[in-house]
């Protein structure tokens, strides 16, 4: 192996340690659980997505960084957030729209996600990540996590699989 992407590991160990986790302590009791009890908490946690935005900042990444990777990670992080917020303020008001804003929240921001993980290998963006090196190596990988969680829980409700753990 002559080039390790140390991120690449990072990210695969770090997704390895919260999906472990997820089965020893959230699959066992996710059916006994109201799925309001399970969602706002993981809502809460892609609500602070606005993080993302330290891709444009300078000092949190190395001068250099693709942008072709910055601007997409960034703002798709953005948008996430705000969805999740939307998400938040429909499920606790009981909203009918809740289901629809869960979905759309949980596929703009899975695709969001493995986007960023896409054009940050394409454009080789871990050497310029800095600071803003945490969000890849250990916050992507709770949110990916959450993300099949939240999948989880809309297929169920809608009658399919029980499968996929």
């Amino acid at each position: 192996m002559d080039k390790l992407n140390i991120l690449t590991v990072n990210l695969l160990f770090s997704t390895l340690v919260f999906w472990i986790a997820a089965r020893i302590y959230l699959f066992p009791r996710l059916a006994a659980l109201e799925p309001k009890v399970v969602l706002l908490p993981i809502l809460l946690l892609h609500s602070t997505r606005h993080l993302g935005l330290m891709f444009l900042a300078p000092g949190a990444t190395y001068a250099g960084i693709p942008a072709q990777f910055a601007y997409p990670a960034a703002f798709g992080d953005l948008l996430a957030a705000l969805l999740a917020l939307a998400s938040i303020a429909a499920l606790t008001s009981n909203s009918r729209l809740a289901r629809a804003l869960l979905w759309i929240f949980n596929v703009e921001g899975s695709v969001d996600l493995v986007d960023a993980i896409v054009l940050a290998s394409v454009w080789n963006a871990s050497p310029y990540m800095g600071a803003a090196y945490w969000i890849p190596a250990l916050w992507v990988p709770a949110l990916l996590v959450t993300h099949y969680i939240v999948f989880v829980i809309l297929l169920r409700r809608s009658g399919r699989g029980q499968r996929g753990r």
